[in-house]
Formats: structure tokens, sequence, C-alpha cells
């Protein structure tokens, strides 16, 4: 088993950052009103562990025994979608989201059926069973709907968490009857703390202080991203002392080469060859707003001052477009021939001005 899911905490005491907020967890948790609740932060900074340790505060190890279910649901169509369920004799995770479009049914149904069983386990704490529901950003505007209908009908048997990363796609309606909690990535001295401990557990001895500097660094205050990274290491230099640099994922380096061809070159045929790059990314099931931001990055980097403004506002038009439409791939080439089309004229314009000089 992987460090990161070996010595993930279980309960809110083990966590080793954000102490008021397995504080206030808790006391949500030890009170008779517990309500739906709305974890949202970036990716790595510990939400569904959070999650996990909440369940355990409300029912004790008991949310432990997980087993795992893949659910057939019926679309009115009469189609067939296969969700996988993780599920304990106290509460149920999913993933609606992975249906696409028919996200609507599946909450519909399970939540109907969840919420209008009683809890069997008479020597529970609580008489309600607690659905999770990851990527609730992602779901649709039917699918938010069901989910407020259902959350004011079945309050008493019923309580749900949903998990995100931004808050922003949610309906109004929705975040008014969840409790918000946020959970702020870690801080590099937190990242420090948890490396330091895991490599404690996993007997690897102390963490070299430049290494650590180096995987906190590349984790950029994503927790799970720092632990696989520093397994990986350790896997490939058990001492540490002669540690390999750490290596990037293969979409990521990617991802940098059609930021470097977006700068060397800005003609059609060479917007033709970087949509053909973005059509691999997203057919390896890269995310859209991922790609978008990562090319972003790189093409900051490497463009003048005056320029790194405007692109990044213009990744921030492409990104909200991406979200509204369906079709990818022409918000991404929109904003590559958009980026290319500020770099030429930046460029004209120092030559036109090189040219003043001379006259």
């Amino acid at each position: 088993m992987l460090w990161v899911d070996d010595y993930r905490p279980k309960t809110l005491d083990e966590l080793h950052y954000h102490v008021h907020l397995s504080q206030r967890l808790k006391s949500l948790a030890a009170s008779g009103d517990f309500p739906h609740m709305l974890f949202y932060g970036p990716s790595g900074a510990g939400k569904k562990t959070r999650i996990a340790a909440t369940l355990n505060e409300l029912f004790g190890s008991g949310v432990e025994k997980l087993k795992i279910d893949q659910r057939v649901f019926l679309t009115p169509s009469r189609k067939k979608l296969d969700v996988n369920v993780v599920q304990s004799n106290y509460h149920i995770e999913l993933t609606p989201s992975e249906v696409g479009n028919y996200d609507r049914v599946v909450i519909q149904e399970i939540l109907k059926e969840i919420a209008q069983t009683q809890q069997v386990d008479v020597s529970a704490r609580h008489r309600f069973k607690v659905v999770i529901i990851n990527e609730a950003d992602s779901l649709s505007r039917d699918a938010q709907a069901a989910l407020r209908r259902t959350m004011e009908k079945y309050m008493t048997n019923l309580r749900i968490i949903l998990c995100v990363n931004s808050t922003s796609r949610l309906i109004a309606p929705i975040k008014s009857r969840c409790l918000l909690i946020r959970v702020a990535a870690p801080s590099q001295g937190d990242m420090l703390t948890v490396l330091n401990h895991v490599a404690k557990r996993a007997g690897a001895g102390s963490l070299p202080e430049d290494v650590a500097d180096e995987i906190i660094t590349d984790a950029n205050g994503n927790m799970r991203k720092a632990i696989l990274v520093f397994e990986a290491m350790k896997m490939q230099s058990p001492d540490l002392s002669s540690s390999p640099p750490i290596a990037k994922p293969d979409w990521e380096t990617y991802c940098y080469k059609v930021a470097d061809m977006i700068i060397q070159e800005q003609t059609p045929q060479r917007v033709m060859e970087v949509r053909a790059k973005l059509y691999e990314l997203l057919s390896h099931c890269i995310p859209a707003t991922i790609v978008l931001k990562t090319i972003a990055d790189r093409v900051v980097q490497k463009v003048d001052e005056s320029l790194k403004a405007d692109i990044m506002h213009w990744a921030a038009i492409y990104e909200n477009r991406m979200r509204l439409g369906n079709k990818k791939i022409y918000h991404l080439e929109a904003w590559v021939v958009k980026v290319m089309s500020l770099y030429k004229q930046f460029f004209l314009g120092i030559e036109l001005g090189d040219f003043d000089d001379l006259i």
C-alpha cells in the first residue's frame, strides 16, 4: 500500500495541521444537531481525510469497514448507468459526475433510497446516514436542483457532505443549506511536519532538509503529491543522500512542450500542430482546466512582464467559457490563438520601435 494511504490519519486528533478546524468538527460531531456540510479547498489539502475523520468522530471505527459496490441505475430511456459506490453501515460515498449528464438520475435514486431507510444499527450514536458526494462542483444544474430538494425533504434521516475544489459552480440554494468548511492548503511548515511524521512511521530515517525543501516546493501545497514524491524518491535512493531529481509527470512535460511551441512560432500551421497536441492531452483524460492552467503558467514564465497580465486575463475568460460549454478544445484553441496574437503584436511593436529609433 502507498504511504499516502497507509499513513493517512483516521481521527481528527491525528491530523497535523488546521487544529482549530479539527476542534470545530469535533464539537459539531458531538452536538445533537449535525448539519449538511460543504468542504472546499485546493486539491491535496486534505478534504477527504478530514471528512473521513469526521465520520469516525460521528459513528466510531465502524465507518472504516468499507465495501465497494457497482450500482446500476436506469435512465428514463432505459439506458443502464454503472456507478461505483463505497459504503459502510453508516455512510455512502459516490461521484455522480462520472456519468455526465445523467448525474441527476443517480442523485435522485440513491438519495431517495438512503433517505427512506432508517439507521439499522441500534447502537449507532446518530439516527441518520451520511452521503458523501465527491466532485459536487461538476454536477449538472438539474442534479444540483434535485440535490437541493432532497436536502430539504429528508433532513431527519440523511446528512449530505459535499466535497469540492471551488464553490463557484454550485448553485446558491445548495450553499445556503450547508455549513461551509474551508480546508486551506498546508503551509510549508505544516508539510515539513507531515513529511517527517511519515518518514518516522515508514522507518525511512530522518529527511534531509534540502530534500524536504525540494519536495515541498515541487508539491506547491498539495500534501498528497508531496508524500507520493517522497516515497518515489525513497524507492530510488534509500539513503536519500544522492536523491534523484523530481520527475515531472508525462502530461506536465507535454504541456510545457505545447507552451514552448506557442512562444517559438505564431502561424496557422503552428496552431494546427498545437491543436493536435491538445487533443492528445484531452484524449488521455487530463482535465481541460488543468491543461490550460499548466500551459498558461509555463507561457507566463517565458514572456515579457507587460504580457503576463493579459495572458492570465484571457486564460481566466476562456476557462470560464469552458465550464459553460461542452467542446473544451474550442476554448483551448481560442486561447492559444489569442496568446499568439498578443505575442506577435508585442514583437511587432518592439521592431517598429527599433526602426523609429534608427530614423
